[in-house]
């Protein structure tokens, strides 16, 4: 049985707002920037404390990025903040140009990332934008999967010079890890320990990932679950080692199964030890609008579905 419980739902997007306000308090080079959506992304008490370190930028996210970029040169750790789909694919020029191929120090923070925006539909419901971002040479991408998780990777990537992508979520969801966890960036975190099959799991996927372990448990399954908060760069090892004892595979995110969690995985397997895998990520589709629950039934991204494609790959071994 998992030894994780939830410590009560609250959304990751707060996480980062946490983050921000410890940041403000103890490390005076960082500056937030926000492109017209200050609530949403939980900066209030972050501006309050350091008005002079806030820059509203309105809705010109391109422009955000430049002057993100520019601050840079003069010693500041700037972190933009907006959506997901705005904080990339509107933006992908001037990230490459201005922040990935001139290795800036800004921290891209993206909320409402992919299906669970929920109701404002698929126009903002980003599942690229992983892609998108770990294809940029330099670029660390990391998806923390609670609100603790995410307070601790925002306080850390301050810490980690070069720019770094950090996507979190708009809806309220399970709080599982400890308050006091190391965030080591690039460094998987095994959640528990199985025989019979890996399941890697990011983001909001990770505590589904842990329901379904304790569910096939009582099928006699035993399920090794391994949290990747840092998709790039990835944790080879913990990936390899774990796969060479179950010898299949199930990867589950909030995202496109082209160009996510899952395809970095695939290339990992291919090249040091081939084996099973399948995919709970969403089929190269679009979303829609409805709750979050409905489109995370809907498109197959629930511990349901991990438990259904894990005893799918154990009929391949």
């Amino acid at each position: 049985m998992t030894k994780y419980t939830d410590q009560g739902k609250q959304d990751t997007r707060s996480g980062f707002g946490a983050g921000m306000t410890e940041l403000g308090r103890t490390n005076p080079n960082v500056v937030a920037l926000c492109a017209d959506l200050i609530g949403s992304l939980k900066l209030e008490t972050f501006i309050e404390e350091n008005p002079e370190r806030f820059f509203q930028v309105g809705i010109a996210e391109a422009n955000m990025i430049g002057i993100a970029a520019g601050l840079t040169v003069g010693g500041k750790i700037p972190f933009t903040s907006t959506f997901a789909n705005f904080s990339t694919g509107r933006v992908y020029d001037q990230i490459r140009q201005s922040v990935a191929y001139s290795d800036k120090n800004v921290k891209i923070c993206a909320s409402h990332a992919g299906l669970t925006l929920g109701e404002d539909g698929a126009t903002h419901q980003i599942l690229e934008d992983i892609g998108l971002m770990k294809m940029l040479p330099g670029m660390t991408v990391i998806n923390p999967c609670d609100f603790n998780q995410t307070k601790a990777a925002t306080i850390a990537i301050a810490e980690h010079h070069g720019p770094v992508y950090l996507r979190f979520g708009r809806p309220k969801v399970a709080n599982f890890t400890p308050v006091d966890q190391k965030f080591e960036i690039g460094k998987a975190l095994m959640l528990s320990e199985g025989t019979d099959v890996t399941i890697i799991a990011t983001g909001h996927l990770v505590w589904e990932a842990l329901i379904a372990a304790e569910k096939l448990e009582s099928q006699g399954i035993s399920a090794e679950v391994i949290n990747i908060h840092t998709i790039k760069p990835l944790d080879d090892d913990a990936i390899l080692a774990s796969v060479k004892k179950t010898g299949c595979v199930v990867t589950a995110e909030e995202h496109n199964y082209l160009g996510g969690l899952g395809e970095s995985v695939s290339r990992v397997l291919a090249s040091h030890h081939p084996a099973p895998q399948e995919f709970v990520a969403t089929q190269d589709t679009f979303g829609e609008s409805g709750t979050p629950d409905q489109l995370m039934e809907k498109y197959g991204l629930n511990n349901k579905a991990i438990e259904e494609a894990v005893l799918k790959v154990l009929k391949r071994k």
